[in-house]
């Protein structure tokens, strides 16, 4: 007889096989990397919601007034019925002591669980800009469908523990999506920080890391966690290891750059729209 333990993860296999056998309904896109570097290099007002609204429009998603969250959490959400799929968008929303974009992993890692205990979504997506870097072969306006995704500063230099602070997960495969929509694919890697110290360009380069952004590791994290498989759009609003300094290039970029990260993710719901995750 079988330990109980194999019992349990072979139902849970056979259960995930079921699911992926049936056609998604239900998404939540999670959107990504805030602008916060428009506000406070420039003083110009870039809210993340320029990576949101594009998608609220396209889609037709309305806010929803009586919200699913905790009271008091700024996280906003908008949904909507597009062809056959419930879409939820939700954007972390403003710091409610400081007024600045919740950005980074602890916002993000509350915003998936919340999401996904709330919604009990088929599908996560996770939708944002990013730095990207030109020795891997990013340019500006890629669009990249992570194939991986690690965190680059979390460092504990104990045997294992070192494993659990680079958090490597997979993201669910795509073959399919990405031969269809031609979009390239790259290993992600997430930090707090906007800069990059010596340490965390060397994390990067462990990693092996086409982009970096600020969140994709800690969504992650939380999807593996509850069974949820998640995918990560992330379109290059700089380049890292450039010449052009990192908040000039990205408020030079940021308008075309969304543009492009809202027609991709529209490109990707439409071909998601009836299909089943086996088929992605």
């Amino acid at each position: 007889m079988a330990p109980h333990g194999d019992r349990s993860d072979a139902a849970e296999e056979a259960t995930a096989a079921q699911l992926e056998k049936r056609p998604i309904s239900t998404v939540v896109i999670i959107i990504g990397r805030a602008t916060k570097i428009a506000d406070f290099y420039f003083n110009v007002p870039f809210p993340m919601q320029t990576e949101a609204l594009p998608l609220v429009d396209r889609f037709q998603l309305i806010e929803d007034r009586d919200s699913l969250f905790p009271k008091g959490v700024p996280w906003v959400r908008y949904h909507g019925i597009y062809k056959d799929l419930n879409i939820n968008l939700i954007w972390p929303g403003k710091d409610p002591t400081l007024g600045v974009d919740s950005v980074g992993t602890i916002s993000a890692s509350l915003v998936a669980y919340a999401s996904i205990s709330a919604l009990q979504p088929d599908l996560i997506i996770n939708a944002g800009t990013a730095g990207g870097f030109k020795a891997k072969g990013a340019s500006i306006s890629d669009v990249f469908l992570a194939s991986e995704v690690a965190f680059h500063d979390r460092r504990i230099p104990i045997p294992v523990f070192d494993l659990y602070g680079v958090g490597l997960r997979q993201a669910f495969p795509t073959p399919n999506l990405l031969k269809e929509l031609n979009l390239k694919a790259g290993k992600l890697s997430t930090g707090d920080s906007l800069d990059m110290s010596p340490q965390d360009e060397a994390s990067i380069v462990a990693n092996d890391a086409t982009v970096k952004d600020m969140e994709g590791a800690a969504v992650a994290y939380v999807a593996d966690m509850l069974k949820v498989p998640a995918i990560f759009v992330k379109a290059v609003t700089d380049i890292v290891d450039g010449e052009k300094p990192t908040a000039e290039e990205f408020l030079q970029n940021l308008a075309a750059v969304t543009a492009a990260l809202g027609e991709s993710v529209t490109q990707v719901i439409d071909f998601i729209s009836g299909k089943c995750l086996s088929e992605l």
